[in-house]
Order: structure tokens, then C-alpha cells, then sequence
């Protein structure tokens, strides 16, 4: 059982990697000048690290979150991940994310007993 919650903290990485690739994708392809796609493209994604760091980083964030204070991080989280993939794509694209975050969150939550990597 080890090897699958592994697995799926790996997954979770991954995730979290694709909400800030979706943030900068959004961010580049946004209709408006250069200038404006640029500060948005750089923007987005650092915004997004820093609501993560400071809030749902594993055992390593600044304000912890637990019970429904961390689902609801991650729903708006991994959720904006997934509008502004749907946003800079096309709408399968973002639901496919949204829904891949669902079964790992309920992945970690049967295999760890909550939503925190490595809680």
C-alpha cells in the first residue's frame, strides 16, 4: 500500500506543477497587448505559488490548514488550476484536471486518513 500512496504524492506534485503551468498558459495567451500577457503570465503563477506556500506546502506552510479550511484551499486551488486550463484551452481539458485532483484527493484521504501529503 505503500507504493500507491507514493504514487500518489507523486501524482499530487504533478498536479500542483500543472495549476502553475495553467496560471502562466492563461496569463500568455490572454487577449490584450504583449505587455499585458507577459505581467500576467508572470504574475499569475507567482501568485498561485504563494497562496500555496503560504497555506497548503505540505508540512512546510506558513499558515496550516486542516479538515474543511484544506479542502476548500484545494478546491479553489486546484480548481482556478482547472479554470485556467479550461480558460486557455478548451473546457475537456480543465475538467479532466479538475477531476484527476478529485481522485487523488480522495486517494490521499483513504490511504492517509487526510488531504495533507504526508499527513
Amino acid at each position: 500500500m505503500s507504493g500507491l500512496k507514493g504514487a500518489n504524492l507523486v501524482a499530487m506534485f504533478l498536479l500542483e506543477l500543472g495549476v502553475v503551468a495553467a496560471a502562466a498558459v492563461w496569463g500568455f495567451t490572454m487577449p490584450g497587448s504583449v505587455l499585458v500577457r507577459v505581467v500576467t503570465g508572470l504574475m499569475a503563477p507567482t501568485l498561485f505559488i504563494l497562496m500555496w506556500a503560504m497555506f497548503g506546502a505540505g508540512q512546510n506552510r506558513r499558515f496550516p490548514l486542516t479538515g474543511r479550511w484544506r479542502l476548500a484551499l484545494e478546491v479553489i486551488w486546484f480548481g482556478g488550476g482547472a479554470l485556467a486550463w479550461a480558460s486557455a484551452t478548451n473546457l475537456l481539458v480543465g475538467v479532466i484536471f479538475f477531476v484527476l485532483w478529485a481522485v487523488n484527493a480522495v486517494l490521499r484521504v483513504r490511504l492517509q486518513g487526510n488531504l495533507i501529503p504526508g499527513g
